[in-house]
């Protein structure tokens, strides 16, 4: 029978929230006052470190030299001083190993005096070198157990910052981490090199329009909006593909969802509202700027939107994020999920990966300007971008590619598998002028008139936006809408640095080849306008403006060529295939073995995930649902019995049972039919995923409908999971 504990706790908890917040008002310190508090920022070094080691410090963020360990040992003075005021005991540096989010190795601040006592130390030397167990991380053969020697090494350009508890402070040093022979085990190394080598090659392209003057570097600048749900705490742990998987693998739709799309930017309930804000304050003192809070469109289902930052920061904040929301949930008896889809039929959670291009002097390089046609700069890191993601739009596709995020791909509701890119009517016009070879036209947008003397005239935008494209301009940068929301932001960025890297090295060349030392600017105009011809006509058809959602485009995208890679194992050969692997070699982004690595990692997590949620969907079928489907059974055959015996016509009853037991009959068969394909883990990974794809998926997908069949006929006392009505309604 259904244990109704806890329900009936997730009402009673929240009810004693809603009471217990009213009387726990107090003044709060005003969010300025609090921001950056546990970050050992700019600031924060400015204050505490002298003048020349300060300057040290800018010049290696900027890229111009490395920190000597000099100044490495008066940094880690300055650091540990900063770090007891704020009652940290501990450091670690603070890493992302190639699968799961973050990793840390705690060592205390104290060591012996020698009389009996404790003093706290940081040196210099374990400020920028830490050394974890390298075998204890997934590595795809980059390393074998008993070669256990790893490094970490302090990333300057990332703040150190405190990590909170109830009665614990870690100081967190943001961190590569890499193998005995330098091999990169994570995700921000690699990361780190496709910023430097974009940055090379969109420096040859300023240096080709003298705009270069004053510039050190560019970087590309990041903003990633999260979107998630949350769970009653106490439903949460009623369900146990929940807790093992992070998504429902069965329940059926209740009759009121998202169709009357009266979720969206609604009103926040209070205890929703209240959690938002703690976790605003606590990203706050992490000097992490959080710019939007809203409800998203599924009921349960919300988003937070950072400000922008270099996209190193950004990644870094990101994951602390993510950590952040998973770490407050708890106080309000919630559970943040960051899952894709862990609701079917009703919409998934992703991460809109807004991505742009800067000097260290500030100048968006994606900005069009009032004038666009006359910016020919402009118009060579627009044709660079659509050159890059049609030339490489399967490796694109393959670095968003996972087992959770495949639930969300090419559903009504997220960018479908195919990409492509939006540029609106501004745009989409300038490139057909460019094609044409001449520009003499930028399209405006005008303003609107609302019709009320009491409201403004509104300044309409030269284009529309295109929910539905997987990489769209809008206005300032690109938005890549297929990452998922449990992915960690720096490999997609990874690839995408790599790709417009290698994109602005073939047009820098080309111009370069094409211009002569005594050309008038009219004549490398003309030389640089030819060659943008050639590109827009070359590369094209990677834009589309309409419905990526419509059958209509799938096969439009098949007439021009574009892969149409639907599930994760479809997109492994992306990753390591030779144009891929020489691209990534001649940046010096990642070697051979290093990209090698991550594919059969990713390979090994897509079985892995898929292994884990078969056990749990045969467990629960086998333990939960089918005793509860067999005991209704048994309750409407014995009202038959009992009906029959009274002499009164029990056809309708019979006809209840006929359907019941051919239920509980089906769901016998797919159970069986489950299992019989379950064995898969012990196949090569690669070999492991064209089964899972060929045989598992759908047999979990019968199995799936054959329980949710009898979920909405069982006797709802009997039935052992809390259902999606319960769920995803919050209290």
């Amino acid at each position: 029978m259904l244990n109704r504990e806890p329900q009936s706790e997730a009402i009673a908890a929240s009810n004693y929230w809603q009471k217990t917040s009213l009387d726990a008002q107090k003044p709060m310190q005003r969010i300025d006052e609090i921001f950056g508090l546990d970050a050992f920022d700019m600031r924060t070094m400015r204050q505490r470190l002298p003048k020349s080691v300060f300057k040290s410090v800018e010049q290696v963020m900027g890229g111009g030299a490395k920190l000597s360990h000099s100044d490495a040992e008066v940094i880690a003075t300055a650091m540990k001083d900063w770090a007891i005021e704020r009652g940290v005991t501990h450091f670690t540096h603070w890493f992302q190993p190639m699968t799961g989010l973050t990793a840390e190795k705690h060592d205390s601040l104290t060591v012996p005096d020698g009389e009996g006592g404790l003093v706290y130390r940081l040196s210099g030397s374990s400020l920028i070198q830490g050394e974890p167990d390298a075998s204890s991380f997934p590595s795809g053969g980059l390393r074998a157990t008993f070669e256990a020697r790893g490094y970490t090494a302090w990333d300057v350009t990332s703040p150190a910052f405190i990590s909170r508890g109830s009665n614990y402070a870690t100081l967190c040093i943001p961190s590569a981490f890499v193998s005995w022979n330098g091999e990169a085990l994570d995700k921000k190394t690699p990361l780190l090199r496709s910023i430097d080598a974009i940055s090379t090659q969109a420096m040859r392209i300023l240096k080709i329009f003298q705009t270069d003057e004053g510039v050190n570097s560019v970087g590309s600048t990041l903003g990633a909006e999260q979107e998630y749900f949350l769970v009653d705490r106490n439903l949460y742990h009623a369900r146990p593909d929940l807790v093992s998987c992070d998504r429902t693998l069965f329940g059926s739709m209740p009759p009121k969802h998202q169709q009357l799309d009266d979720h969206y930017f609604g009103s926040i309930p209070t205890r929703v509202l209240s959690f938002m804000a703690e976790v605003e304050r606590e990203l706050a003192r992490l000097g992490i700027p959080v710019q939007t809070r809203h409800n998203e469109v599924a009921p349960g289902q919300y988003e937070i939107a950072p400000l922008f930052e270099t996209t190193n920061l950004a990644c870094d904040h990101q994951a602390m994020l993510m950590q952040t929301l998973k770490s407050v949930a708890g106080r309000f008896g919630f559970v943040a999920i960051l899952h894709e889809k862990p609701f079917a039929g009703v919409n998934g959670s992703g991460k809109h990966n807004n991505w742009s291009l800067s000097t260290d002097t500030g100048v968006n390089l994606l900005d069009p300007q009032d004038e666009a046609h006359t910016n020919l700069q402009f118009m060579v890191f627009l044709c660079g971008v659509i050159r890059a993601v049609h030339k490489h739009s399967d490796l694109l596709r393959a670095c968003i590619s996972s087992a959770t995020n495949d639930h969300r791909l090419g559903a009504n509701e997220a960018p479908p598998a195919i990409i492509s890119i939006f540029l609106g009517d501004m745009l989409t016009d300038l490139i057909e002028q460019i094609e044409k070879g001449a520009t003499s036209r930028t399209l405006k947008g005008g303003h609107l008139d609302l019709g009320a003397r009491t409201l403004p005239d509104i300044r309409r935008d030269s284009g529309d936006r295109n929910r539905t494209s997987p990489f769209a301009f809008i206005g300032n940068r690109f938005e890549f809408r297929a990452v998922g929301s449990t992915a960690s932001v720096a490999w997609p960025n990874t690839v995408i640095n790599t790709i417009v890297a290698e994109s602005f090295d073939y047009l820098a060349t080309e111009i370069e080849k094409a211009t002569k030392k005594n050309s008038t600017p009219a004549q490398t105009e003309a030389s640089i306008r030819k060659i943008l011809t050639q590109v827009i006509k070359d590369h094209k058809a990677i834009v589309f403006n309409g419905d990526n959602y419509t059958e209509e485009w799938r096969e439009e995208a098949e007439k021009r060529g574009l892969p149409h890679l639907k599930t994760t194992p479809d997109t492994i050969p992306a990753l390591n295939n030779r144009v891929t692997a020489s691209m990534f070699k001649k940046y010096k982004v990642l070697s051979n073995s290093e990209l090698d690595s991550r594919a059969e990692i990713f390979a090994t997590k897509y079985v892995t995930t898929i292994g884990i949620e078969s056990r749990q969907m045969l467990s629960i079928a086998r333990t939960l649902i089918l005793p509860a489907a067999i005991e209704h059974q048994r309750r409407v055959a014995n009202a038959v019995v009992s009906t029959e015996s009274a002499g009164v016509d029990a056809s309708g009853l019979r006809g209840s049972l006929e359907m019941i037991a051919d239920g509980v009959h089906a769901l016998e068969q797919k159970i069986d039919a489950l299992d019989e394909v379950f064995s898969f883990t012990q196949l090569e990974p690669l070999e492991a995923c064209y089964h899972i794809r060929d045989h598992v998926l759908n047999a979990m997908e019968e199995l799936r409908a054959a329980a949710d069949f009898l979920e909405t006929r069982v006797d709802q006392n009997l039935w052992p999971l809390p259902s999606y009505s319960q769920l995803l309604t919050l209290r």
